[in-house]
């Protein structure tokens, strides 16, 4: 089976490939639709779903696949949120969500001014493509969870839905 993931991020190929071994995985570049840097879950989720939809306008028989990264507030605070969605050969919408946790309050600080996480976690960091690499989850856990475990996770959860649902 063909399966496009609407995005060229290394963790996040890497993510999909490692869920989905035995099918062909397309990368491709498409619009999340959404703000550079989404503030919220619906906003995350509304991003990963319009990847997901792209990807799956390219070919019917095939499988679509979005992955974003945001963040949304929770008591007072910024956490780092991910999303993806799976939409199936016969357009059904599989919806996963995966770890949360605080951002320290300077990087906060920083994405309330409007920066993007990414040029904020280069930054904080001192290192270059936090998010192809690492992510923010691997700098804020000291790497014992990257960001590509973190959406293997997810893809984990779009799979199982999946299958679920052909039985």
């Amino acid at each position: 089976m063909k399966i496009y993931v609407g995005s060229m991020n290394p963790a996040k190929i890497k993510a999909v490939k490692k869920v989905f071994p035995e099918d062909e995985v397309v990368e491709i570049d498409v619009a999340s639709k959404v703000s550079l840097q989404p503030f919220s879950d619906e906003e995350t989720m509304e991003g990963a779903v319009n990847r997901a939809r792209e990807c799956a306008s390219m070919n019917p028989d095939s499988i679509g696949i979005g992955l974003e990264g945001g963040v949304m507030e929770l008591n007072e605070e910024l956490y780092l949120c991910n999303w993806g969605a799976l939409i199936s050969e016969n357009g059904k919408t599989f919806l996963a969500s995966g770890a949360r946790i605080p951002l320290p309050p300077e990087v906060a600080a920083q994405l309330e001014k409007g920066i993007e996480l990414g040029e904020v976690m280069d930054e904080y960091a001192q290192r270059q493509d936090v998010r192809k690499k690492e992510g923010a989850i691997g700098i804020f856990t000291n790497e014992l969870v990257s960001r590509e475990e973190m959406f293997t996770h997810v893809m984990k959860l779009l799979k199982g839905q999946y299958q679920f649902q052909q039985q």
